[in-house]
């Protein structure tokens, strides 16, 4: 089959590699309908993030059982299914509490030894735990199927940072970061009632999109200068609660100094750069909580499956640039140059 490989900084190639295959009796085979290019890719991209010459890439993907194990019990042949950007065994203590990224036996897609969601069929480790079905009319909806591919990973991203932002009924609350994530996270924010929902970005297409998802104001300066600006849309006192989903050292000190006595800060930005922007002794004397961390989907997908399927969300303009597996290096190039903001894969 063919899937997307990652040789060295900025070289992305689509490749020959062996086909995707059930090898334990749990497993699945999934052919891919439709994956995508995440933001935290584009660190491998650009060389700020290790890999091996010849590592898959890629973790978010929907598609189309082809093959089970002997021991797989909820999935057949032919059923359609989203897949969370890490796999699970849906037994441990950690997947019954809901926190199924720390499963022992679970895994990222494309580390060494394992399928990239960017190629034509992933095979799933523990698919009863891992898997999520879908409606199977949903293959024939190109847009709800473009909405659904969000549930492996950016919507539910953005909702773990607005659970971890606390966000609810009433609350004001600011996004810091305009990619996928952030908006998914506006998008969030208003499905969980927030009143008020600040953005942070200067690039009008997508705070365009961000006031299309329930931002009721948009802040285009960076540093001190939209610290000033929060402030003055909040009477001086800052948000109840921040989405962080940059991951830098500038963007936590911004999230930090936006979020009132009292607040809190939900950070789902994959960490980068030389340090964290953290004032443990701010954040004492203030009375603010930072919640956060690596996001698991899998747990939410059920909640938010229903309002995708009604129409009561529906994130698929955060996919703006749609190619075929040879096009994906280009996809790459495009994000990192911020001429697209997530780029859809067809294979």
């Amino acid at each position: 089959m063919r899937a997307t490989v990652i040789h060295a900084p900025h070289d992305i190639r689509v490749e020959e590699v062996p086909d995707a295959a059930v090898r334990e009796p749990a497993d699945a085979v999934v052919r891919v309908l439709r994956s995508c290019v995440c933001g935290s890719d584009l660190w491998a991209y650009r060389g700020e993030s290790a890999r091996r010459p010849g590592q898959r890439i890629g973790h978010e993907f929907l598609g189309v059982v082809e093959e089970t194990g002997p021991e797989v019990n909820g999935f057949a042949a032919g059923d359609l299914v989203v897949a969370p950007f890490r796999w699970s065994d849906g037994t441990c203590t950690y997947c019954a509490e809901g926190l199924t990224t720390s499963c022992p036996r679970g895994g990222f897609w494309g580390t060494p030894g394992s399928d990239g969601g960017q190629g034509e069929a992933v095979r799933v480790p523990f698919a009863d735990g891992t898997l999520v079905r879908l409606p199977a009319a949903a293959a024939s909806d190109d847009r709800l199927l473009t909405g659904l591919l969000a549930l492996s990973d950016v919507l539910g991203t953005g909702h773990h940072a607005a659970l971890g932002a606390g966000v609810g009924p009433g609350s004001t609350v600011a996004v810091v970061g305009d990619g996928a994530v952030g908006l998914c996270g506006v998008m969030a924010a208003k499905r969980l009632g927030a009143e008020r929902i600040i953005a942070l970005g200067r690039h009008q297409a997508r705070t365009d999109i961000a006031r299309r998802f329930g931002a009721t104001d948009v802040v285009a300066e960076r540093g001190e200068a939209a610290l000033a600006a929060v402030r003055e849309l909040t009477r001086g006192e800052g948000t109840h609660g921040v989405i962080e989903a940059v991951g830098t050292e500038q963007s936590m000190r911004t999230a930090l100094g936006i979020v009132r006595d009292g607040g809190s800060v939900g950070y789902v930005g994959v960490p980068h750069g030389s340090g964290t922007g953290i004032d443990l002794d701010e954040m004492f004397d203030r009375n603010i909580a930072l919640r956060g961390g690596v996001a698991p989907v899998r747990t939410y997908i059920p909640d938010l499956l229903p309002d995708i399927l009604d129409g009561t969300i529906d994130p698929s303009p955060v996919f703006d640039l749609t190619v075929g597996l040879d096009g994906v290096p280009g996809g790459y190039k495009a994000m990192d140059e911020r001429t697209a903001l997530k780029v859809l894969i067809r294979p």
